[in-house]
């Protein structure tokens, strides 16, 4: 053990790709997310998904923050992989409790309180790890110190608001995460830190979001349940999965590779290598992200409301909420698509006039049965895929 603590970090170099341990780091994050899912199901409504939109800003952060970290040093070898390992175990208990975490209970484990607890672990971890990094770069320690103020001052109003509960505990919570990102931010405006491999950075924000797709399929079939299936049914999840599967090739056909190309071809040191990582990935990656988790929201709803007992029938609208969240989850995709291809190799009009469609479409689903809704989208963004194929053909 002590031979292990004073190990040297290992850096990571330019043709660096990465690992099966990073990539089971982001499962357990996408599994949080599932569950993320789940609670916002249970009682949709404004404030139910708002804090699940500032649950999912917490752990795209946290996830963010190691993300730059295993481009520093390697993540799969000695005491980071140690610190990753708990921190990943702290992302799953955080996991577990998420359901609960508005619930206000008299027992001495209480959901509010554990979920704060856990994220604090994960996030005091990625400081020592960040510690332990700094190991021979003065300027990185600097970086950390200035880092971990933000940090550790956003802890207060974190676990404040889990002992407070209610409405205090959403307004102390969403304080907390401006304190630590905002701070965070402010502290790395000077440098965002060196981005060592940008094929490495690039594979891992593809790969979470590709992980996040193909779970979304998963949470959105959880709404099914172990009932009798019917023609209806089996529609609407093949409608859904022709939708996953556009919002897969709208980033992974053509986007991606060209612009891992632009970050990769930027010089490691540099402040426009910086630069890309932070805004086109690290920012423009999180509303891609949130799209396909209000996306699968919303086809959850769907599947769930067709197979309830007594069933919902396919002819009967949806309802606002669970209209938003499907078309206001695309939309958001979209945003977020847009933002990165403007960051990296340049954007269209077109693309703009997609989210654009999409915004106008959302009162006119809300008027046709859950089934057609989900149709009418599903054949929206097959279209934008076919125009986009045939525009980068021609």
């Amino acid at each position: 053990m002590s031979r292990a603590l004073r190990s040297r970090p290992v850096l990571v170099e330019e043709a660096h790709r990465a690992t099966t341990f990073e990539i089971f780091f982001d499962l357990v994050l996408v599994f949080a997310l599932t569950r993320l899912i789940g609670f916002m199901a249970e009682s949709l409504g404004p404030l139910t998904l708002y804090q699940g939109l500032l649950l999912l800003l917490w752990f795209w952060y946290a996830w963010s923050c190691y993300a730059w970290l295993g481009n520093q040093v390697r993540a799969d070898n000695g005491p980071v992989q140690a610190g990753m390992l708990a921190a990943m175990a702290a992302i799953f208990v955080a996991a577990l409790v998420l359901p609960e975490a508005w619930q206000r209970y008299d027992g001495a484990l209480r959901p509010p309180l554990t979920l704060a607890a856990a994220y604090i672990v994960v996030r005091g971890l990625h400081l020592g790890l960040m510690t332990y990094a700094s190991s021979g770069n003065p300027q990185y320690r600097r970086q950390t110190l200035r880092f971990a103020a933000s940090t550790t001052i956003a802890w207060a109003p974190l676990l404040a608001g889990a002992v407070l509960g209610g409405t205090a505990q959403t307004v102390l919570w969403t304080v907390a995460f401006l304190v630590d990102y905002g701070g965070g931010r402010i502290t790395t405006s000077a440098s965002f830190g060196e981005v060592r491999s940008g094929a490495h950075f690039a594979e891992r924000h593809g790969l979470v979001l590709i992980i996040v797709l193909g779970e979304s399929l998963l949470s959105a079939g959880a709404g099914v349940g172990a009932v009798m299936i019917a023609w209806p049914v089996l529609l609407a999840a093949v409608f859904g999965f022709a939708a996953t599967v556009c919002l897969w090739w709208l980033y992974f056909v053509g986007v991606a590779p060209e612009a891992a190309k632009v970050l990769t071809s930027a010089s490691p040191s540099s402040r426009r290598r910086q630069q890309l990582a932070s805004d086109a990935y690290t920012l423009a990656h999180l509303p891609l992200v949130a799209g396909v988790v209000y996306f699968a929201l919303g086809i959850h709803l769907i599947l769930a409301s067709l197979t309830d007992q007594p069933p919902h029938s396919a002819g009967e609208p949806m309802g606002w909420p669970a209209t938003t969240v499907l078309y206001g989850g695309a939309a958001l995709y979209l945003i977020g698509r847009l933002l990165f291809l403007r960051l990296t190799v340049g954007g269209s009009p077109g693309q703009l006039v997609a989210i654009g469609v999409v915004l106008l479409l959302l009162p006119v689903a809300r008027m046709l049965p859950a089934l057609a809704a989900l149709g009418l989208l599903a054949l929206f963004l097959a279209a934008v895929v076919l125009y986009e194929r045939l525009t980068r053909a021609e």
